[in-house]
Order: C-alpha cells, then structure tokens, then sequence
C-alpha cells in the first residue's frame, strides 16, 4: 500500500514519512505578516542521495518535541536504497528561521515584536509508509507546474496568536471609560457657563435677572430630552444616540461665542440646544450599559460614570479661570467643545450598542455578559401602561425627586452659604466648592465597590439597593442637621463635604435600579425619574431663594432633612432589585 502526499500549506505541518521526493516548483519569495512558522526549502548541490535526504528531513515539521522512527525508502532513478534511520524534529535554534518562541503578556518576546514573512517553498510530492509495511517501488511522475498553483508553504500546528495588552482589556469596560469620558465633557461644558457669565455681563451690561435667565435656559432644554432621549435609545440602542448628544452639545458650546455677540435671544436659543444634547446623555448611557455591563460589576460601572461628571464639574472650575485669564472667555466654550470631536472618533470605532454587535468580542466575556441568556432585541413600542402600573416605578421617580432637591440645593447655594454665613471670599468659597465634587467623585466609587462585594457574597440586589440608598439619603440628612450647632467654618466645610460623600453611594442605589427592575426599558425608566429630579432641581432652587427672603439656612436645610426621610420611607418600602418589566 501505497501513500502519496502534497507538501503543502494544507498538510505540511502533519507531514511525517518517507519515500520519493521530486522537486517540481521553485519558491518564489512573498513577504507577508499574519501567519507564524514559515519555511523555505534549501536544496544542496550534492550527491544525489545526501540531496535527497536533506530534502527530506527539512520536510519535516517541528510541531512537537516528540521523536518519530521513520524506514526510509529513498527511490533513485536507477537503484534503490533503503536507510533506517532515527530522525529527532529538527533543532533551528542555529539557523536564521523563524522558531516559535514564549511570548511574554503583551505579545512580545524579549522585549521585542517578533515579524514574520511568508516564504513560498519548493513544491513536492513524496510516497511514504510506516515501518511496518512493505512497500514497493510506484511508478510516480513527478507533478507539471500546470497541475498546481504556486502555494505557500504553512507550519499549521497550535501556534500562539500574538495579541497586546489593548487588546486583551475587556470591551465592556472600554464602553465604560468612554460613557466615562463622555460625562467628563458633559460637565465641563456645563458649568464653564458659571464661570464665564462674570465677563460676560461685564461686557454685555447684563443684570443679575438677564445672567439668571441665561443660566435657567439650559433647563429648557434639558426637560424636554429626558423622556425622549430615553425612548430613542431602547428603540435604536445607546451608541448611536450617545454619540448624537455629545456631538450636539459640542456644537452648541463651540457655537456660543458667536450666538452671545449676535444677540440675547440667539444665546438664551443655543443654551437650550446645548441642554437637548446633554439630555439624552443620560439615557442613553443607562441603555447602553444595561446591555454590558453584568449585575454582579453594574455598581462600579455606573459610580464610576457618574465620577465623570463630578470630575468634569471639578475640571470646568480649575481650568475656566485660567483660560479666560489668557485667553479671553470665548477660549472656554472653543477649547471645551473641541474636544467632543475627539471622543466622537474614539466612539464611532470602539462602541457598540450591545455585545452582539461586536464581533470582535471574545467568547469568554460575552459569556459572562450575557450570563448564559440571550440579548432581546430593541424595543418596537414602551408599554407605558405597563411601566406607569408598577409601585417600584414610582419609588425611583419619587426617591429621585428627594434626592435631588437637597442635591441641588447643596451644589447651587453651596457658594452663597460660604460668603454669607461662613464669611469666606469669593476665592476661597470658589476653592470650597470644588471640595463637595471631589468628594462625591471617591465615594461614588467606594460606594460601588461594597454593593458589587456585597452582590457578590450573595446579599440580594434588593437589599443592597435599599442599604445603599438609606445611607444616600440618611447621611446627607444627618451632617445637614449638624450645619445649625457647628461655628467654625471648618467643621461647616467638613459637613458639607461629608454630607455629598454620603449622598453619592445613590449611585449604587437608585441610580443603579432602573438597569435591574428593566434592562429592556432602562433608558425609559432613567428618563422618567431623572425629568422629576430636574425637576426637584429647578423647584427647590428656586424656594430655596423664598425661604431665605422669609428664614434662614436652618429653615432652607430642614426642608431638605424632610425630603430625604421621605424618600429614605418610600424606597424601602416600594423598592426591589429584581426585574418587574421585561
């Protein structure tokens, strides 16, 4: 019996015997960097014997260390010889070809890229047999170069893909640190408006009603895209309109120099366009890591987004003065706004909706993603009915109201506290201020830490929800009440700064819950609660100015204690971490 093989890119690597070996084709050289193991067959002028042996033995592939005993049956044109003969693979650590090397984590090997090229090798054909069979001489001609095209000769074996540090990073956290990055514009083109308002109706002859409308128009807008935005992204997925609304607002913070010098109206127009875009953010961002983002890692992930906007509100107010000192106050909304087109690239190339729509994505992570259950597709219509009929629904719109309005109040009155009951400066109440968001920024992440620890240990998403969120709302009630017995200013900042740590574990609370009770509806469900928490914000910034009128900062506080009682009532009675909607 007889056995004939082509020594090519399809059985080369498993090519293990002995027989006739004729050369039919000559390599033609090819330079290419994918593929690993490649060999170019050198043949030596010699006796026809040694020449016939050698062609053999580098034939051979080297894909395992094991020993092979191999009867050679090398047939001459004129007599027939037959050599048995032990043949190890081949050592190639003395010559110039490439060997298989250990490849250190980020696919390299001693510090060096390894490159690779592609070598087309000598076509031939051989007859081989074992040793235990008896094989005559076939009558083989050798191959026509007619019969076969040129092919490039492959080592196939378990070779090791070379893959970086980048690109063994898991995707689902690359869609975080943009989500992240995201929220860090969002609120650096936000509040810079708070910082160039001071020029800007120094050289327009603004009054203090005029600056107030310019800083309420951006509400205008932001309403009306919290629901909208919401919808948008459950229909057609969070990447596309994320990307909308980073684009939007950069455009409209870019545009607002030239709106301010052309006229009031046309300002107070592009403030609300700027609040459309950052209305749908929010949304959109729920969406779409709903869809990545595991249960058991959903608590880091959104504290550590939601630390975006806290750093970005820490940027604006570090980086505004100095440009606007340089720079002039345009320079702000020109240097800030830019700078959406830069994540927008970075967007469109590594962002998906879900991780289907990777292909890129590994088997592994996906898996973990998924958690053994298949992605549904995109909603086609929000059963309202549906979602306004459940008690949990209502405790998240309600419990983000309450939230809210102490929030609010603590971030926009913060300054006029420090000046008018702590006597600080203007300079020292603007350095004060950026304490609160700093502190936020590290809680919201410890927060998310210990309710993913405690998720993980087997505590229920329910109770970690309800643990986080009383400490959200009972810890700001707490330090706030301590504002009216304290009389140093360093203990009233101390308060202040402890009082929004504490409110940022809601980050793991309520702001997380929307992704548990709906995944399907979760920017809906975000939309829904964040429009009451806008709300609170417009509301009690506006009666936190009556009551002053009327009070004091104890009467102003208090107000805010009770709404966090509420709210701390109405979440652990109505609340859960389980899915309702689906």
């Amino acid at each position: 019996m007889e056995i004939s093989a082509m020594i090519s890119s399809r059985n080369f690597g498993s090519f293990i015997g002995s027989g006739k070996v004729w050369q039919t084709e000559q390599a033609i050289k090819h330079q290419r960097g994918e593929q690993l193991g490649i060999y170019g067959s050198r043949y030596m002028k010699e006796n026809i014997f040694n020449r016939r042996l050698t062609i053999l033995r580098e034939c051979c592939s080297y894909t395992s260390k094991h020993s092979y005993h191999l009867d050679c049956h090398l047939i001459g044109s004129s007599e027939k010889r037959t050599i048995k003969q032990r043949v190890r693979v081949l050592d190639f650590s003395h010559r110039s070809w490439p060997r298989p090397l250990k490849l250190d984590k980020l696919g390299t090997s001693d510090g060096q890229l390894q490159q690779f090229e592609y070598r087309k090798a000598t076509t031939t054909r051989a007859d081989y047999k074992p040793e235990h069979f008896d094989i005559t001489e076939p009558n083989l001609d050798p191959l026509n170069s007619s019969e076969m095209s040129d092919e490039v000769v492959l080592v196939e074996g378990n070779m090791p893909k070379i893959t970086y540090w980048w690109e063994r990073f898991p995707k689902r956290w690359v869609i975080v640190l943009l989500c992240f990055s995201a929220f860090l514009l969002c609120n650096m083109d936000r509040v810079n408006m708070s910082i160039a308002i001071l020029p800007m109706s120094q050289e327009f002859n603004w009054n203090s009603a005029t600056v107030g409308l310019i800083q309420s128009s951006f509400f205008w807008g932001y309403l009306l895209t919290q629901i909208v935005g919401g919808i948008w992204a459950d229909k057609i997925g969070g990447k596309f309109v994320l990307g909308f609304g980073v684009v939007w607002w950069s455009v409209a913070t870019v545009l607002t120099p030239v709106a301010a010098r052309i006229g009031l109206p046309f300002l107070l127009i592009m403030r609300a366009l700027m609040g459309i875009g950052e209305g749908v953010a929010m949304p959109a961002m729920n969406n779409i890591l709903s869809k990545w983002i595991p249960v058991s890692e959903r608590s880091r992930a959104l504290a550590l987004v939601y630390s975006g906007m806290y750093l970005g509100s820490v940027t604006g107010l570090a980086l505004s003065p100095v440009l606007i000192h340089k720079f002039g106050w345009p320079s702000v909304f020109y240097s800030f706004g830019s700078l959406g087109s830069i994540w927008f690239t970075l967007w469109l190339n590594k962002a998906h909706s879900s991780p289907q729509e990777d292909l890129e994505l590994r088997v592994e992570e996906k898996k973990l993603i998924l958690g053994g259950s298949e992605l549904k597709k995109p909603v086609s219509v929000i059963p309202w009915k549906l979602i306004l009929s459940k008690a949990p629904v209502w405790a998240l719109i309600i419990s983000h109201f309450c939230h809210n309005w102490g929030t609010f109040i603590l971030l926009t009155w913060m300054p006029t506290y420090y000046n008018q009951v702590l006597k600080f400066n203007l300079t020292e109440s603007g350095l004060f201020c950026v304490l609160p968001w700093l502190t936020m920024a590290v809680f919201a992440n410890i927060g998310g830490w210990i309710a993913d620890t405690l998720v993980s240990r087997g505590l229920s998403i329910t109770s970690v929800r309800k643990i986080m969120q009383t400490i959200g709302f009972l810890g700001p009630a707490f330090f706030l009440t301590q504002l009216s017995h304290v009389r140093s200013p360093a203990l009233a900042v101390l308060c202040m700064a402890c009082s929004q740590g504490s409110d940022a574990f809601s980050q793991s609370g309520l702001y997380s819950n929307h992704q548990d009770i709906g995944p399907r509806y979760a920017g809906v469900l975000l939309g829904l609660s964040n429009t009451a928490g806008v709300l609170a914000g417009v509301f009690g910034t506006a009666a936190t100015g009556y009551i002053l009128q009327r009070g004091s900062w104890n009467d102003v506080f208090k107000v805010a204690v009770a709404l966090y009682i509420i709210g701390t009532l109405i979440w652990n009675f109505f609340a859960t971490g389980e899915k309702i909607l689906d």
